[in-house]
Protein backbone atom coordinates (compact mmCIF):
# COMPACT_ATOMS: atom_id res chain seq x y z
CA UNK A 1 0.00 0.00 0.00
CA UNK A 2 1.03 3.23 -0.91
CA UNK A 3 2.33 5.47 1.67
CA UNK A 4 1.85 9.59 0.98
CA UNK A 5 3.34 11.87 3.60
CA UNK A 6 0.53 14.66 3.24
CA UNK A 7 1.98 18.10 4.74
CA UNK A 8 -1.27 21.03 5.55
CA UNK A 9 -2.03 22.89 7.71
CA UNK A 10 -5.22 23.33 7.46
CA UNK A 11 -7.56 20.79 9.06
CA UNK A 12 -10.56 20.81 7.31
CA UNK A 13 -8.25 20.09 3.94
CA UNK A 14 -6.04 17.79 5.61
CA UNK A 15 -8.87 15.77 7.14
CA UNK A 16 -10.65 15.42 3.32
CA UNK A 17 -7.69 14.49 1.45
CA UNK A 18 -6.76 12.05 3.97
CA UNK A 19 -9.98 10.36 3.60
CA UNK A 20 -9.94 10.55 -0.23
CA UNK A 21 -6.51 8.79 -0.54
CA UNK A 22 -7.15 6.23 2.09
CA UNK A 23 -10.33 5.42 -0.23
CA UNK A 24 -8.17 5.14 -3.19
CA UNK A 25 -5.78 2.92 -1.27
CA UNK A 26 -3.18 4.79 0.04
CA UNK A 27 -1.90 4.86 3.94
CA UNK A 28 -1.76 8.38 4.67
CA UNK A 29 0.43 10.03 7.12
CA UNK A 30 -0.45 13.57 8.27
CA UNK A 31 1.35 16.78 9.26
CA UNK A 32 0.21 20.01 9.99
CA UNK A 33 3.42 22.22 10.07
CA UNK A 34 6.66 21.57 8.24
CA UNK A 35 8.62 21.09 11.17
CA UNK A 36 5.91 17.92 12.26
CA UNK A 37 6.02 17.36 8.75
CA UNK A 38 9.96 16.29 8.52
CA UNK A 39 9.79 14.72 11.85
CA UNK A 40 7.14 12.21 10.39
CA UNK A 41 9.39 11.73 6.99
CA UNK A 42 12.34 10.45 8.82
CA UNK A 43 10.06 7.85 10.56
CA UNK A 44 7.63 6.57 8.29
CA UNK A 45 9.09 5.72 4.92
CA UNK A 46 6.64 7.92 2.60
CA UNK A 47 6.51 6.85 -1.18
CA UNK A 48 5.54 10.53 -2.19
CA UNK A 49 5.23 14.00 -0.30
CA UNK A 50 2.07 15.98 -0.60
CA UNK A 51 3.64 18.85 0.48
CA UNK A 52 1.15 22.85 0.95
CA UNK A 53 2.97 25.99 0.05
CA UNK A 54 1.63 27.83 2.31
CA UNK A 55 2.77 26.82 5.69
CA UNK A 56 2.52 28.45 9.00
CA UNK A 57 6.10 28.77 10.27
CA UNK A 58 8.28 26.54 8.38
CA UNK A 59 7.05 27.12 4.78
CA UNK A 60 6.90 24.78 2.24
CA UNK A 61 9.43 25.71 -0.02
CA UNK A 62 12.15 25.49 3.09
CA UNK A 63 10.66 22.33 3.69
CA UNK A 64 11.30 21.00 0.01
CA UNK A 65 14.99 22.36 0.42
CA UNK A 66 15.63 20.78 3.53
CA UNK A 67 14.41 17.24 2.05
CA UNK A 68 16.47 17.66 -1.03
CA UNK A 69 19.28 18.88 1.59
CA UNK A 70 19.50 15.99 3.12
CA UNK A 71 19.53 13.81 -0.15
CA UNK A 72 15.98 12.51 0.29
CA UNK A 73 14.61 11.28 -2.93
CA UNK A 74 11.16 11.06 -2.18
CA UNK A 75 9.03 12.23 -4.70
CA UNK A 76 7.37 15.50 -3.63
CA UNK A 77 3.96 17.34 -5.30
CA UNK A 78 3.97 21.02 -4.60
CA UNK A 79 0.46 22.43 -3.91
CA UNK A 80 -0.13 25.98 -3.97
CA UNK A 81 -2.86 28.35 -3.24
CA UNK A 82 -1.41 30.66 -5.74
CA UNK A 83 -1.09 30.27 -9.59
CA UNK A 84 1.34 33.13 -9.76
CA UNK A 85 4.69 32.07 -12.29
CA UNK A 86 6.97 32.92 -9.43
CA UNK A 87 5.96 30.77 -6.71
CA UNK A 88 5.50 27.65 -8.79
CA UNK A 89 8.85 28.12 -10.43
CA UNK A 90 10.23 28.61 -7.07
CA UNK A 91 8.40 25.87 -5.79
CA UNK A 92 9.87 23.64 -8.74
CA UNK A 93 13.67 25.01 -8.63
CA UNK A 94 13.12 24.07 -4.92
CA UNK A 95 13.26 20.44 -5.67
CA UNK A 96 9.46 19.74 -6.29
CA UNK A 97 8.93 16.91 -8.72
CA UNK A 98 5.16 18.00 -9.62
CA UNK A 99 2.38 21.03 -8.58
CA UNK A 100 -1.08 21.40 -8.26
CA UNK A 101 -2.85 24.97 -7.70
CA UNK A 102 -5.40 24.44 -4.62
CA UNK A 103 -7.97 23.80 -4.41
CA UNK A 104 -7.98 20.96 -6.07
CA UNK A 105 -9.97 17.71 -6.51
CA UNK A 106 -9.12 14.96 -4.58
CA UNK A 107 -8.85 12.71 -7.90
CA UNK A 108 -6.65 14.89 -9.48
CA UNK A 109 -4.23 14.85 -7.00
CA UNK A 110 -4.70 10.62 -6.67
CA UNK A 111 -4.16 10.56 -10.21
CA UNK A 112 -0.96 13.04 -9.96
CA UNK A 113 0.28 10.54 -6.95
CA UNK A 114 -0.19 7.69 -9.03
CA UNK A 115 1.75 8.97 -12.33
CA UNK A 116 4.58 9.42 -9.64
CA UNK A 117 4.93 6.32 -8.61
CA UNK A 118 4.63 4.47 -11.93
CA UNK A 119 7.33 6.87 -12.50
CA UNK A 120 9.73 6.18 -9.98
CA UNK A 121 10.44 2.27 -10.83
CA UNK A 122 10.20 2.41 -14.29
CA UNK A 123 12.86 4.32 -16.43
CA UNK A 124 12.41 5.25 -20.43
CA UNK A 125 14.43 3.84 -23.26
CA UNK A 126 14.23 0.56 -23.30
CA UNK A 127 16.76 -2.15 -25.50
CA UNK A 128 19.26 0.97 -23.74
CA UNK A 129 22.60 -0.82 -22.66
CA UNK A 130 22.51 -1.40 -18.25
CA UNK A 131 25.16 1.23 -18.16
CA UNK A 132 26.57 4.29 -20.50
CA UNK A 133 29.18 6.77 -20.17
CA UNK A 134 29.04 10.06 -21.37
CA UNK A 135 31.93 12.20 -20.78
CA UNK A 136 32.48 12.38 -16.74
CA UNK A 137 29.00 10.91 -16.85
CA UNK A 138 27.99 7.32 -15.99
CA UNK A 139 24.31 6.33 -16.07
CA UNK A 140 23.17 2.90 -15.28
CA UNK A 141 19.34 2.68 -16.29
CA UNK A 142 18.70 -0.59 -14.64
CA UNK A 143 20.13 0.66 -10.66
CA UNK A 144 18.67 4.52 -11.05
CA UNK A 145 22.06 5.73 -10.79
CA UNK A 146 23.59 8.32 -11.91
CA UNK A 147 27.87 8.85 -11.14
CA UNK A 148 29.92 12.19 -12.62
CA UNK A 149 33.37 11.84 -12.16
CA UNK A 150 32.41 8.41 -10.11
CA UNK A 151 30.68 10.32 -7.43
CA UNK A 152 26.91 9.63 -7.12
CA UNK A 153 24.67 12.64 -7.78
CA UNK A 154 21.56 12.32 -5.91
CA UNK A 155 18.48 13.19 -8.46
CA UNK A 156 15.08 13.32 -7.56
CA UNK A 157 12.51 11.58 -9.52
CA UNK A 158 11.69 14.06 -12.15
CA UNK A 159 15.43 14.72 -12.93
CA UNK A 160 16.39 11.33 -13.18
CA UNK A 161 13.44 10.19 -15.42
CA UNK A 162 14.32 14.12 -17.87
CA UNK A 163 17.76 12.49 -17.62
CA UNK A 164 17.06 8.92 -18.64
CA UNK A 165 14.98 10.05 -21.30
CA UNK A 166 17.52 12.85 -22.94
CA UNK A 167 20.31 10.74 -22.84
CA UNK A 168 18.86 7.48 -24.57
CA UNK A 169 18.88 9.52 -27.59
CA UNK A 170 21.45 11.84 -27.91
CA UNK A 171 21.44 14.18 -30.51
CA UNK A 172 17.25 14.02 -30.84
CA UNK A 173 15.06 17.56 -30.13
CA UNK A 174 12.68 16.46 -27.57
CA UNK A 175 9.99 19.18 -27.41
CA UNK A 176 8.36 20.37 -23.95
CA UNK A 177 5.11 18.89 -24.37
CA UNK A 178 6.99 15.33 -24.93
CA UNK A 179 9.23 15.69 -22.61
CA UNK A 180 5.69 16.81 -19.80
CA UNK A 181 4.42 12.95 -21.83
CA UNK A 182 7.43 10.94 -21.01
CA UNK A 183 8.21 12.67 -17.49
CA UNK A 184 5.17 13.73 -15.74
CA UNK A 185 2.39 11.98 -18.22
CA UNK A 186 0.81 14.83 -18.69
CA UNK A 187 -0.88 14.05 -22.01
CA UNK A 188 -2.78 17.72 -22.11
CA UNK A 189 -1.07 20.88 -23.21
CA UNK A 190 0.32 21.42 -19.92
CA UNK A 191 2.64 24.48 -19.63
CA UNK A 192 6.64 24.53 -19.64
CA UNK A 193 7.65 25.42 -16.29
CA UNK A 194 7.87 21.92 -15.06
CA UNK A 195 10.39 20.73 -17.86
CA UNK A 196 12.41 24.54 -17.52
CA UNK A 197 12.59 24.11 -14.19
CA UNK A 198 13.66 20.43 -13.63
CA UNK A 199 16.48 21.53 -16.64
CA UNK A 200 17.79 24.42 -14.63
CA UNK A 201 18.06 21.47 -11.46
CA UNK A 202 19.62 19.14 -13.29
CA UNK A 203 22.30 21.23 -15.33
CA UNK A 204 23.35 22.15 -11.59
CA UNK A 205 23.43 18.78 -10.25
CA UNK A 206 25.64 17.45 -13.12
CA UNK A 207 28.22 20.30 -12.67
CA UNK A 208 26.94 22.58 -16.13
CA UNK A 209 28.48 26.27 -16.61
CA UNK A 210 25.71 28.52 -16.97
CA UNK A 211 25.63 29.37 -20.55
CA UNK A 212 27.54 26.90 -21.93
CA UNK A 213 25.96 23.64 -20.92
CA UNK A 214 27.83 20.12 -21.93
CA UNK A 215 24.81 17.96 -22.24
CA UNK A 216 21.49 19.13 -22.17
CA UNK A 217 21.09 21.72 -25.04
CA UNK A 218 18.35 24.42 -25.44
CA UNK A 219 17.25 24.12 -29.01
CA UNK A 220 15.95 27.43 -29.63
CA UNK A 221 11.79 27.42 -30.59
CA UNK A 222 12.26 23.62 -30.50
CA UNK A 223 12.95 22.25 -27.38
CA UNK A 224 16.03 20.23 -25.44
CA UNK A 225 18.38 17.77 -26.76
CA UNK A 226 21.36 15.53 -25.03
CA UNK A 227 24.61 15.36 -26.69
CA UNK A 228 27.37 13.13 -25.07
CA UNK A 229 31.21 13.65 -25.13
CA UNK A 230 31.77 12.58 -28.61
CA UNK A 231 29.36 15.54 -30.13
CA UNK A 232 30.58 18.49 -31.62
CA UNK A 233 30.18 21.17 -29.11
CA UNK A 234 27.36 23.61 -29.61
CA UNK A 235 27.36 27.59 -29.36
CA UNK A 236 27.07 28.87 -25.53
CA UNK A 237 23.08 29.02 -25.23
CA UNK A 238 21.91 31.63 -24.41
CA UNK A 239 18.46 30.66 -24.28
CA UNK A 240 16.51 30.27 -21.35
CA UNK A 241 12.92 29.36 -20.02
CA UNK A 242 10.96 32.37 -20.66
CA UNK A 243 13.05 33.84 -23.85
CA UNK A 244 10.83 34.16 -27.12
CA UNK A 245 13.37 31.92 -28.53
CA UNK A 246 11.76 28.99 -26.96
CA UNK A 247 8.69 28.89 -28.22
CA UNK A 248 7.13 29.48 -24.53
CA UNK A 249 6.48 32.84 -23.68
CA UNK A 250 6.37 34.07 -20.07
CA UNK A 251 2.42 35.02 -20.36
CA UNK A 252 1.60 31.12 -21.23
CA UNK A 253 -1.15 30.27 -18.82
CA UNK A 254 -1.01 27.15 -16.98
CA UNK A 255 -3.09 24.32 -18.19
CA UNK A 256 -6.75 23.98 -16.14
CA UNK A 257 -6.84 22.07 -12.89
CA UNK A 258 -9.76 20.81 -11.17
CA UNK A 259 -11.28 22.07 -7.64
CA UNK A 260 -11.10 20.54 -4.57
CA UNK A 261 -13.24 22.98 -2.26
CA UNK A 262 -11.95 26.30 -0.67
CA UNK A 263 -8.56 26.63 1.55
Amino acid sequence: MPRVLLIEDDRAVREGVQLALRRQGHDVVAAGTGEDGLGQLRSCQADVVVLDLMLPGMSGLEVCRRIRADDNQVPIIMATARGDDVDIVVGLEAGADDYVVKPVRARVLEARIRALLRRVGAPPGGGVPKTETHGELAIDRTALTVCREGVPVALAPSELRLLLTLSASPGQVFNRQQLLEAVWEHNYNADARLVDACVKRLRTKMGETPGQPRYIHTVRGFGYRFKDSGQQPDRPDRSGPGRSGSGWSDSRRPGRYDHLGPR
